[in-house]
């Protein structure tokens, strides 16, 4: 399906009557685009630690929308201007130029694919996404992890990531049983099951990175009847917390935010030998994580660090 993309340069005052104005032709549907900080709300709503660079004094905005190629009838142009034209006499609307782009709905979800190409996550373990291919002779006496993320987190190209499979790289035992909180696209509990992992299971709070992490663990030949991969939110449903049994590891690659809250209740799946690795921390909240496992009762084993990421590898005291 084709699209039209419209985009009104505007100021953020005339925002929200803009807005009006597109509703009132039917248009209900917008993005935003502007400078302005985030309130405390909108920071709550959000599981991110770096948030959008913002400057209050830039008042310029980008109100987008989009309407299929078929239903465009032509009028929406003119209609626009001369709408814009008469809001300049209640508010600033700055520039209030139009422009329109023709775009393919494949294309929008596709075309970050020819910028994700096989790479090598540890010495021995490549990342391959299922559209590409690896000279055999590159990948001898590797492990070969197939990924398509979909619209789920973790293609391994992260620092937390990396910080993540560097522990359970290091950690990992034959037959230890693995718990993968927050599983995102499988990349973890894929790789623990092809370093010998023995009983798995994972829990994401996204039903659509459920489905994308059962979908990759097929696509790498794992026994879907041996793992356990289910949607649900662990800190407030301590009854499929406690069902996970207890796990020689654990591993939790979220945000610091969530982290600190899942310290608290994590014991539920971890006996007293039980390594507890944590990550997805920016480095300017190391110490409120690090204060909250020993809180905890954890013992920190290990550092991790990269860029400016932080990584625990810890064990119940």
């Amino acid at each position: 399906m084709k699209w039209n993309k419209y985009s009104i340069k505007t100021t953020t005052d005339a925002v929200d009557m803009i807005g009006v104005i597109l509703q009132e032709m039917g248009i209900t549907g917008i993005e935003i685009e502007d400078n302005l900080p985030l309130t405390e709300a909108e920071k709550a709503q959000m599981f991110v630690d770096i948030l959008p660079p913002s400057d209050p004094e830039d008042k310029n905005a980008v109100v987008s929308f989009y309407v299929e190629e078929e239903k465009d009838t032509g009028l929406i142009s003119r209609e626009l201007k001369k709408r814009i034209e008469d809001l300049r006499q209640f508010v600033d609307a700055g520039d209030g130029s139009i422009t329109k782009v023709i775009s393919d709905e494949n294309d929008w979800r596709d075309n970050w694919k020819e910028f994700w190409k096989p790479f090598k996550v540890a010495s021995d373990i490549w990342i391959k996404p299922t559209w590409e291919t690896i000279p055999p002779e590159e990948t001898e006496g590797c492990k070969v992890v197939e990924m398509d993320p979909g619209s789920a987190f973790g293609t391994g190209t992260h620092h937390t990531t990396r910080l993540c499979i560097d522990s359970i790289r290091a950690h990992m035992e034959r037959g230890a049983s693995f718990l993968d909180l927050g599983c995102g696209s499988g990349i973890l509990f894929i790789i623990a099951k092809l370093l010998g992992a023995g009983d798995t299971a994972a829990v994401d709070i996204d039903p659509a990175a459920v489905k994308t992490a059962v979908e990759n663990a097929e696509k790498n030949g794992l026994d879907l009847s041996k793992i356990r991969i289910c949607h649900g939110n662990v800190l407030e449903d301590k009854e499929l917390l406690k069902s996970f049994g207890k796990r020689d590891i654990v591993a939790a690659n979220i945000l610091a935010e969530v982290i600190i809250p899942l310290n608290t209740v994590v014991k539920e799946c971890l006996h007293k030998d039980s390594l507890y690795i944590v990550s997805g921390i920016i480095d300017e909240k190391e110490e409120e994580v690090r204060k909250s496992l020993s809180d905890n009762g954890f013992e920190i084993l290990e550092t991790g660090r990269s860029g400016e990421w932080v990584s625990f590898c810890s064990r119940m005291m």
